[in-house]
């Protein structure tokens, strides 16, 4: 947070001030005739559907609280997460109240404990202010003193819906469109390396955690509150969900050993458990076996996250060097 961002404790706004301030952005039929004024975000249940939250004297008006599809729940509510209006000048934001977490994630055999913090997003935050490939905003407190991040709202889709609606099937996708994805995959992982060069991780890497800006075409990284403790490699988290991107971008979505099955590929009966996601042990990254025309280069890469895995990738240098020589092999092709 910097020094202009002061903590402010009392607000001057009156009620009949704030509805002219929300009749001029929603009009004046949608001025609700009840709502609450908060300065304290500690409960974030109690900060609901047409409460205005002053935070350093600028009001914003709650609209509903944000949603995202973890683990394959969709719609899964995010209820410390509030899309509002700045009714200084009517843009979007996203609130991003106090929610402390813990849990524990596994890859292989190594257990890494994580923990939703609003202090290392806060200073991401500044971190990446201007940095095309993340989302922008800033933290300041509120008057109980927690950690508010207030982000600008990016409309567009998740990276990973963008790409299922690209091509036929997957052999039209690979050829005519995964070159330029690719490209976009290379420049997030940059990123990434951006954030990895000054000491920083982003702690949560998911296909859902990639919105394309329906307005400049951008991908950018969104949601780095979690952090995690790192034992032998700071960085293996978030490489490992580079890699689990990297593995659904190329099949164009997951493949798993259930659809296989289903659907009575002959697939399934090569299968073997080497060549299974070492996260996720039902998604297949081997993926040349199921669409033969992917190039030894990519799956090479690809198998670096799987459970037949010998080696891994140590930083984003190594990985980036790969998808370089890649890149390079279908730009001749």
């Amino acid at each position: 947070m910097t020094n202009n961002q002061t903590t402010i404790y009392q607000t001057h706004f009156s009620k009949d001030e704030l509805r002219d301030m929300i009749a001029h952005w929603v009009g004046s039929d949608r001025v609700p005739k009840r709502f609450k004024i908060i300065t304290d975000t500690s409960d974030f249940f109690k900060v609901d559907y047409d409460d205005v939250v002053i935070l350093d004297e600028r009001p914003y008006l709650v609209r509903n609280y944000e949603r995202e599809g973890r683990f394959g729940i969709d719609d899964e509510p995010k209820f410390w997460v509030k899309r509002a209006i700045d009714l200084t000048n009517g843009r979007i934001k996203i609130l991003k109240l106090v929610f402390l977490e813990r849990f524990k994630a596994r890859v292989g055999d190594i257990i890494f404990d994580c923990v939703r913090s609003p202090k290392k997003e806060a200073r991401i935050l500044d971190v990446v202010r201007g940095h095309p490939n993340f989302m922008q905003g800033f933290a300041i407190k509120d008057s109980a003193g927690n950690i508010i991040r207030i982000i600008d709202y990016i409309p567009g889709k998740t990276m990973a819906d963008h790409i299922l609606g690209l091509g036929k099937n997957h052999e039209d996708y690979f050829h005519d469109y995964f070159h330029s994805i690719l490209d976009e995959y290379i420049e997030l992982a940059k990123a990434i390396k951006f954030l990895h060069d000054r000491g920083e991780k982003h702690g949560d890497i998911r296909r859902d955690h990639i919105i394309k800006d329906k307005h400049t075409g951008r991908c950018c990284w969104i949601d780095f509150d979690f952090n995690y403790l790192h034992r032998e490699n700071m960085f293996g988290y978030d490489l490992f969900g580079l890699g689990n991107i990297l593995v659904y971008l190329t099949g164009r979505g997951d493949v798993t050993i259930q659809q296989l099955r289903q659907n009575g590929s002959p697939v399934f009966d090569r299968l073997t458990t080497d060549d299974l996601n070492i996260i996720f042990n039902n998604r297949v990254v081997n993926l040349k076996k199921v669409y033969p025309y992917i190039p030894d280069a990519l799956n090479l890469i690809l198998l670096h996250f799987s459970l037949g895995a010998n080696t891994f990738y140590e930083d984003t240098d190594q990985l980036l060097t790969d998808l370089q020589e890649v890149r390079d092999k279908l730009a001749q092709s």
